[in-house]
């Protein structure tokens, strides 16, 4: 199941955010490498960032989400749906 989620960051929390980056994008190419992340990246404003997982169900992404290094108080989820790919990964 594919889950489209929306990181809003927080502007007051963007130092520490960026801290922790490093670590942040290390969990993004693991998950990458292990499938569970389908994309992801930054809107070009930097005010937000959007990342597609391919896990089993709400609970999975859950406990993915809950293991992001970012710091818990410099983003906000502001969307989480599941979403329907037009055409397969790897198409």
């Amino acid at each position: 199941m594919i889950f489209a989620v929306q990181y809003d960051f927080v502007p007051e929390q963007t130092e520490r955010r960026l801290a922790a980056r490093p670590a942040h994008r290390e969990w993004l190419t693991a998950l990458k490498a292990d499938g569970r992340l389908v994309q992801a990246g930054p809107f070009a404003d930097g005010l937000a960032a959007l990342l597609l997982f391919d896990v089993d169900d709400e609970a999975a992404l859950d406990a993915v989400l809950a293991a992001d290094p970012y710091p818990k108080d410099a983003y906000v989820v502001a969307s989480c749906r599941t979403w329907t790919l037009l055409f397969p990964v790897g198409a």
